[in-house]
């Protein structure tokens, strides 16, 4: 393949233009269209006769297929007729269908009746007992020492009385105290301890050590008796009632079981479905707990199994609750009976919700014994404890807010009354008081939340904190709206009391739940009052330190009501609050939530300088934040935030003002690479803005403005450290500086461009991953040389300096071993050549003179072209020529391939040499089969179409020297 002398072909780009629009062609509304409406007439005779039938009842006249869609629709399709089928078959099933209806409704009654996923269960309660309530006192436990007569018997055994009498004998040698005594035990061993027994009792269960099981129940049902470290004994009473709710389950699943045979017992059985056999264990379960000598391991035991009632007799469960209710009150210790009343409501809210009645009773029997309070026998146990009056109360919340929750669901508003009156009777006694509140649906008692704030007054400030009773009905104010005249009372009236307060920790705890309440209903004046108060209780002694989490709530609180940023910083308190977030995670977290909301809710740009200022502020301590250490997806985090700041920050058409706050904000933010690409890139859009307004035509003022927009991307590009981030932004600013004539500072731009294309490096780290940089590197060059084609050349540097630098560049670069990516460079720079040898570009820059206009088709300008395709198509075919050597067939015919194609596009085939280029190269690439045939033959269709053309008439010598070959 000799070298061949180039010339580029002659284009007349606007009939090029209109050749290539389609022509129009009108529809008639008559016509077919596939996404007509089909309208189907269904009728229910249809389906009856639809065997044997192949009549349509689709409106469409059209003769085209049939739309598979609308078979749906006229009942063809195979689940229609399914359906159909099953519609005649239903009459035949009603009759069964109907003795089904009794117990459909009664499952309906049941379910209305259960509880409802707006009960909150005990164990959402479990974890935060166990958590709030623990000691450091050692603990005590005792562990049942089980006798091997407590295994099953053999089965030669086979009395019945024999069995009995074994029975009772266990039970006998259990209460005379076949036990040890285990003592000064850690909180963290206790509980390893309670685990332990209740994996026994499942083991012995399993192997059918049923009496075994019952001692370990009875043994830890007797632990409840013990108070000698009662700070604990929330937590021991969840932990033993895990055991219990264990020993429960596995007692009703047995005797379920043996109902089940030789078919499953329906969730909604009654006693006529349960089998003798099933009533007989059933029944010698219980018989076995009323012989356990102590009241509170029967209470507990009897308890745990009062689900297994329903087995026995219809009314079982509602005759059991008011009997195990009475013998509560045989308990002496409050505290003891009050989790035991807890217990029972717990199990019969689980088995029968509808039965408030118990509920009730047990809660007015609790009602009875805070006067034991008081007695002398609690008195003496609390001195000998060391336990004071207030925490002691507090021990019995967890017992009294689950029983009033049980009560209070799905309650009437009247009963709120009653149980407020009932708290007047004794005197508002403040534990009593601050349950109700808690329990009771929040829009009733934000109704009343005058009536509760005279009764909080009235209580002794003694026995239970006020604070604590204010922050129980903030809570329920957060949720729902007193009276509109009572709100201003209601806030004053808590907040004197709150602003006492002298912990600094039960201060902050109470002022969190009351400023949502205040940001709900009150102007920022109040809610600016609300932080200077927090801000005057919290910074005495550095106490913020210790109440982060409440002062980041206080913070979410305010930002999910005041979403007007102007509002917001004009609270003079608001940055000063900030001010005491000093622990550096804690500070950015706070600056991040704030800025997410910025972000969210700040809808138009702003210029308000309250804001910018304030906003910068937060930004820029998000940015101090970053160090040497800071992960990569805290910086993006960081910078997207910061980025959706400068997003939104618009002066108008004062755009110096603009440019300077960009100046300032690349000074603020330099240590994060994101935020310096963004600014740059809106400089750049400063300037075309700029452009925009004097419709092209700069004034000397305006001139030198986008002169210093370019400056300013000058300077900024060399800080970023990604090369693809620089060669992007020099080629993005150098097309602005072009669009605004500013021909130095484009220049500038593209020469930077050009000169760190070799610090490229062969590969770039994606997502972890190594990849080739080819790919990205390509694409960049394509973007460049199709920019290059408006560049006017420099006065002083000679002809195309900028496509020869670039060339150069592309020659001196290291690319990877095998790759065609430099010769493809070379095929990619042919096209622009040929077009900067045209007489009218393709495309141009107003009030920017290309070369079109500076050489006006001066035959020095072309020749100079000329030379430099020639070269450029020599380096392709000795790379042809490598491939040939290397057996690389492939490469070697898609490369042949694309050099054809450009030289189809630009080339004059009228040169007899070009054309005979372009056959060998078209065969060169068909020589090995490797050429997509489908791609060759629209190529040669497209030739002889162009061929038709009078200018181009050429092509049909060339096309018939052009054959397909097929894959060998």
């Amino acid at each position: 393949m000799a070298a061949v002398q180039w010339r580029s072909r002659g284009r007349n780009y606007e009939a090029e233009l209109q050749r290539c629009c389609p022509e129009a062609t009108p529809v008639e509304f008559g016509d077919y269209h596939p996404l007509k409406p089909i309208m189907v007439t269904d009728t229910k005779t249809r389906r009856g006769a639809r065997k044997g039938s192949t009549s349509s009842s689709s409106s469409s006249s059209s003769s085209a297929a049939p739309d598979p869609l609308s078979s749906m629709l006229d009942g063809t399709d195979p689940l229609s007729m399914f359906a159909a089928a099953s519609a005649i078959e239903t009459p035949a099933m009603s009759q069964s269908a109907s003795a089904g209806d009794l117990g459909r409704k009664r499952r309906e009654k049941e379910a209305e009746e259960a509880v409802g996923p707006d009960f909150e269960p005990w164990s959402a309660k479990r974890g935060e007992i166990l958590a709030r309530f623990t000691t450091t006192e050692k603990l005590s436990i005792n562990l049942f020492m089980g006798s091997d007569r407590g295994k099953a018997l053999s089965p030669g055994s086979s009395a019945v009385s024999e069995k009995v009498r074994t029975r009772l004998e266990e039970l006998d040698d259990l209460e005379e105290g076949s036990q040890r005594e285990l003592l000064n035990l850690s909180q963290q061993d206790y509980a390893n301890r309670i685990e332990e027994l209740n994996q026994s009792l499942k083991e012995a269960w399993a192997s059918d050590q049923k009496v075994k099981a019952l001692k370990i129940v009875i043994q830890c049902s007797k632990l409840l008796s013990d108070t000698s470290v009662i700070q604990f004994y929330p937590s021991k009473f969840v932990l033993i009632t895990d055991i219990l709710d264990t020993f429960g389950r596995l007692v009703y699943d047995r005797i379920w079981t043996m109902c089940s045979d030789p078919r499953p017992l329906p969730d909604s059985f009654t006693v006529d479905d349960v089998n003798d056999t099933a009533k007989e264990t059933c029944l010698n379960w219980f018989f076995k707990i009323a012989s356990i000598r102590e009241l509170l391991p029967r209470l507990y035991v009897e308890a745990a199994i009062l689900k297994c009632n329903r087995f026995l007799n219809k009314s079982g469960i509602q005759e059991t609750l008011p009997r195990l209710t009475a013998m509560i009150r045989g308990i002496g210790d409050p505290l003891v009976a009050a989790y035991t009343r807890a217990y029972l409501c717990r199990v019969g809210m689980e088995v029968a919700p509808n039965l408030k009645d118990s509920l009730n009773r047990n809660f007015f029997d609790l009602l009875g014994t805070f006067r034991q309070i008081s007695s002398e026998s609690v008195q003496n146990q609390l001195v000998l404890q060391r336990v004071e009056v207030p925490e002691y109360l507090t021990l019995y919340s967890p017992a009294i807010n689950w029983i009033l929750q049980c009560i209070a669901y799905r309650a009437p508003e009247p009963l709120l009354t009653e149980m407020m009156e009932r708290c007047k009777k004794l005197g508002n006694n403040a534990l009593l008081l601050n349950s109700v509140m808690r329990a009771f649906r929040p829009e009733f008692v934000a109704a009343r939340a005058t009536d509760f704030i005279g009764m909080i007054k009235d209580c002794d400030e003694a026995g239970f904190p006020k604070h604590l009773l204010f922050g129980s009905l903030g809570r329920s104010l957060a949720c729902a709206d007193p009276p509109e005249s009572e709100r201003l009372t209601i806030l004053n009236e808590a907040w004197k009391v709150i602003t006492k307060v002298r912990s600094p920790r039960d201060y902050v705890n109470c002022a969190e739940i009351w400023v949502e309440f205040t940001c709900r209903h009150f102007t920022k004046r109040e809610v600016n009052t609300i932080l200077a108060d927090i801000i005057k209780h919290m910074t005495p002694d550095r106490a913020f330190e210790d109440a982060y989490p409440q002062l980041q709530s206080v913070i979410r609180k305010i930002l999910t009501y005041f979403n007007d940023f102007s509002v917001l910083f004009s609270m003079e308190r608001f940055l000063p609050f900030l001010d005491m977030f000093q622990k550096d995670s804690v500070r950015v977290e706070v600056c991040r939530s704030i800025m997410e909301v910025f972000i969210k809710h700040q809808l138009e740009s702003t210029r308000d300088p309250v804001i910018l200022n304030a906003m910068l502020h937060i930004c820029k301590t998000m940015h101090d934040s970053v160090n040497a250490l800071t992960l990569e997806d805290e910086k993006r985090s960081l910078s997207l935030l910061i980025i959706g700041f400068i997003r939104m920050v618009c002066f108008g058409r004062d755009f110096e003002q603009q440019l300077s706050f960009c100046v300032e904000a690349r000074a603020t933010f330099c240590n994060l690479e994101p935020v310096l690409v963004q600014l740059i890139h809106t400089v750049n859009q400063l300037a075309m803005e700029t452009r925009r307004v004097m419709r092209g035509s700069h004034s000397r003022k305006t001139a030198a403005f986008v002169r210093a927009c370019a400056a300013y991307s000058f300077i900024t590009i060399p800080s970023l450290s990604s090369i693809f981030s620089r060669l992007s932004l020099y080629l993005q600013s150098g097309q602005v500086a072009l669009a605004n004539q500013c021909l130095s500072q484009a220049d500038a731009f593209l020469k930077a461009a050009v000169s760190i294309l070799p610090e490229v490096p062969r590969s770039i780290s994606i997502e972890g991953k190594l990849r080739s940089s080819e790919t990205f590197l390509l694409d960049f060059i394509n973007n460049f040389l199709a920019t290059l084609l408006v560049v006017p050349d420099h006065p002083e540097h000679g002809v195309l300096y900028l496509v020869r630098g670039l060339l150069n560049m592309v020659q001196d670069y290291t690319w990877e071993d095998n790759s065609d990516a430099k010769v493809r460079v070379y095929v990619s720079a042919l096209p622009l050549l040929a077009a900067m040898s045209q007489e009218t570009y393709l495309y141009s820059i107003p009030k920017v003179d290309s070369n079109e206009t500076l050489y006006g088709g001066d035959p020095k300008f072309l020749s100079e072209i000329n030379k430099l395709c020639e070269t450029l198509i020599g380096q392709i075919l000795d790379q042809l020529k490598s491939l040939g050597r290397d057996e690389s067939t492939r490469r070697q015919g898609a490369l042949a391939f694309s050099l054809f194609g450009v030289l189809l596009a630009h080339g004059d085939l009228r040169n007899n040499k070009l054309s005979q280029l372009a056959v060998n190269l078209w065969n060169l690439s068909h020589k090995h089969g490797y050429c997509d045939t489908r791609v060759s033959v629209r190529t040669l269709e497209y030739i002889k179409h162009q061929a038709l053309q009078h200018d181009m008439a050429h092509l049909s010598d060339t096309v018939q020297r052009l054959a397909l070959q097929s894959r060998t």
